[in-house]
């Protein structure tokens, strides 16, 4: 049995991109987010076999227990997991709602740190973790006081992975991606913030952005596949950044 790699937040999106990239490369992939259904048409449009689809919600300890039970049971161990679930809401710091507040927490960071728990003892020696992070790890949007604080923090918890496991030879690093054309680029208000005139405005006609555009999935899942292969392997605690060049602005 060749190289596997378990996929949290596989259904859409960069998580999507990298079970299809992952699987290319001629990879057993586990896909796992909380729509079983949309996992299972991701699954089985992977190309080669032995791809599984599992329903996790990351908030469920319960889910969590499944998946470490069903990653023995059905891989045995895996060369490389990725953590890519997320959402994407603006939640003022002051909003009466706590609970929709602290769901980017949740699940961007708790739910992270549960998982790689959970994988932990099934990552063979010399395997990699890799964290989906965001340029937000170190920047502030109005409204992303959450959102924010679980990306920065996701990326300081990759740090202290990249410590405790080189003992292992397991490297963990992350990717910082900028903006991604995505479902999650299409807000709470039905709206896709890359067809506004405020994205044109502010990124593509005063050139904020670069290379002008938001970035593919499929290029983020490149470096993905970047970090778990050879290439990569005198790197720990780091975190590529992909954003077309936005934070190199002003």
């Amino acid at each position: 049995m060749g190289n596997r790699v378990v996929v949290i937040g596989g259904s859409s999106g960069i998580g999507k991109a990298i079970a299809e990239r992952f699987a290319g490369e001629g990879w057993s992939v586990m896909a796992c987010a909380p729509d079983l259904s949309a996992t299972q048409k991701v699954v089985e449009r992977l190309k080669g076999d032995g791809h599984i689809a599992l329903e996790v919600d990351v908030t469920r300890d319960d889910h969590i227990e499944n998946l470490k039970t069903e990653v023995k049971t059905k891989f045995s161990d895996i060369h490389t997991y990725i953590y890519c679930a997320g959402i994407s809401r603006k939640v003022p710091i002051d909003d009466e709602n706590f609970e929709k507040w602290d769901q980017s927490i949740q699940i961007m960071l708790y739910g992270a740190v549960k998982a790689c728990r959970a994988l932990i003892p099934s990552i063979r020696d010399g395997g990699r973790i890799i964290h989906v992070t965001s340029i937000h790890h170190n920047r502030v949007a109005f409204g992303s006081s959450a959102y924010g604080m679980a990306k920065a923090a996701k990326t300081q918890f990759t740090r202290s992975l990249a410590v405790e496991l080189a003992p292992r030879n397991i490297l963990a690093n992350a990717i910082a991606p900028g903006f991604v054309d995505t479902p999650m680029s299409v807000k709470e208000d039905g709206i896709n913030e890359l067809k506004t005139k405020w994205f044109e405005d502010n990124y593509i006609k005063y050139d904020h952005l670069p290379l002008k555009r938001a970035g593919k999935p499929e290029e983020i899942a490149g470096i993905a596949w970047f970090l778990a292969g050879p290439d990569a392997s005198y790197m720990t605690g780091s975190v590529i950044t992909a954003d077309g060049g936005l934070t190199i602005t002003f």
